[in-house]
């Protein structure tokens, strides 16, 4: 039955029945396709061949079955524009965490996520959001240290990373999947066309969702903003490097932070005025300075 594997990989492909038809130079009809996928008819060995390289996957991806289902799916920051596009980014979030999971079982590692002690947890405001990157410091023995590498620790417990051309309003997102045994797996994926400090505060960001649970008629964006925020920018921590209170613009300690935590400019000025550290007017200024994130 290679229905499901064949519709996935047209998904993830973007193509429409007659898109496909068409790049298979009409060798079968789009009518024909659907009823492949959805198992009415088989399509002979030369045809399944065709399907394989039209669509840029192995033969033995449309034969492979699969128990994972997609339960759950996130986008942060907007919506995609169609429902083609948001079934591509599906079908490719899928195939990713398949292969992630065909590592494992080579491995005999257990990729199902458990979240840690105490989570997730009910969060309504900033206090809270800050209270809880806290605590997961904790949890995850991590100190008040900048995080070196941010994906390896996310892996190390459990959180799936994919790097994946996303449109350019969509950040990240985060899913959630089982399988048909109810194991339950979680990825967060990032924009392979963003930089590498926006990637690495979009997962701490997504993180935030996996972790907290935010009421509805709460922001959950901004509360999910002021964990990542806080996760990687210990209050502490960036007390400790620049003081308490600053009344002027520090342009060379606001690079010094961003070069020590990973973080862009703008989420280190968020972070100051979150802390106190400048006024709202200071914090105005720089982030007219350095742009809009």
């Amino acid at each position: 039955m290679i229905g499901p594997r064949l519709k996935l990989a047209r998904a993830a492909a973007g193509l429409s029945l007659r898109e496909l038809e068409a790049r298979m130079n009409s060798l079968v009809t789009a009518q024909a396709i659907g009823k492949y996928e959805r198992d009415e008819m088989m399509p002979s060995s030369a045809v399944l061949i065709a399907l394989a390289q039209a669509l840029g996957v192995a033969l033995d991806y449309l034969l492979k079955q699969s128990d994972l289902r997609v339960a759950q799916i996130e986008f942060r920051k907007k919506a995609l524009t169609s429902a083609k596009e948001e079934a591509s980014v599906r079908a490719r979030v899928l195939d990713s965490v398949e292969r992630y999971r065909q590592v494992e079982e080579l491995l005999a590692i257990d990729g199902t996520w458990l979240p840690p002690r105490g989570f997730p947890r009910v969060a309504t405001n900033a206090e809270h959001a800050d209270q809880a990157a806290a605590e997961l410091r904790q949890r995850w023995n991590l100190g008040l240290d900048p995080i070196p590498d941010l994906c390896a620790l996310l892996e190390e417990h459990h959180v799936k990373v994919q790097v994946l051309g996303l449109p350019d309003d969509v950040s990240g997102l985060h899913a959630e999947l089982t399988t048909a045994r109810k194991q339950s797996i979680r990825t967060v994926v990032v924009n392979a066309k963003h930089a590498g400090e926006r990637q690495r505060f979009t997962l701490a960001h997504e993180l935030g969702h996996l972790l907290l649970r935010v009421p509805e008629g709460k922001d959950g964006e901004k509360l999910c903003h002021r964990f990542a925020s806080a996760f990687l920018m210990p209050a502490s921590t960036v007390l400790r490097e620049i003081g308490a209170r600053r009344h002027a613009l520090p342009v060379r300690e606001l690079f010094r932070l961003k070069a020590l935590f990973g973080v862009s400019a703008q989420a280190v000025a968020y972070r100051w005025r979150d802390l106190g550290i400048i006024s709202n007017a200071l914090f105005a200024s720089v982030f007219r300075y350095f742009g809009k994130e």
